[in-house]
């Protein structure tokens, strides 16, 4: 059976394709993860630092991250990392401020950084964040 170059040659690609999709299958790679509800923000909390209870939360509106506190007092800031969410609870040390409709969040960590919310109330966050005690 002779079968034609161009068939070949489609064959190949489509055996490459699906492998390299099973690769990506296998890495869990895809697309970015969301915390699109409240639900997922406590979930992704509670993966964080187990037994966090959120008693306010402020969602990110493009579902990058999220702000809580717990009734403690305890602020813990949701950002993505990678297919995941690392979640901080922030110390005094942190700065925050309002930059229109985003809450800039400087952890004071260097492997953490700088994170950007656009949430509706920024400017609440800002001073919550900012009233953090040791």
């Amino acid at each position: 059976m002779d079968l034609p170059p161009a068939l070949l040659q489609f064959l190949g690609s489509l055996v490459a394709i699906l492998a390299l999709a099973g690769l990506a299958y296998w890495l869990k790679l895809g697309p970015a993860p969301r915390l699109d509800s409240e639900d997922a923000a406590r979930l992704a909390a509670d993966e964080a630092v187990s037994g966090y209870e959120p008693v306010a939360i402020g969602l990110d509106r493009e579902g990058r991250g999220a702000v809580m506190r717990d009734a403690a007092g305890r602020v813990l800031l949701l950002r993505r990392h990678g297919v995941h969410f690392a979640g901080r609870l922030l110390t005094p040390a942190a700065r925050a401020r309002a930059k229109g409709e985003a809450l800039v969040i400087d952890t004071a960590e260097k492997r953490y950084g700088v994170a950007r919310l656009l949430l509706d109330d920024p400017a609440s966050w800002a001073k919550a964040i900012e009233a953090l005690e040791g």
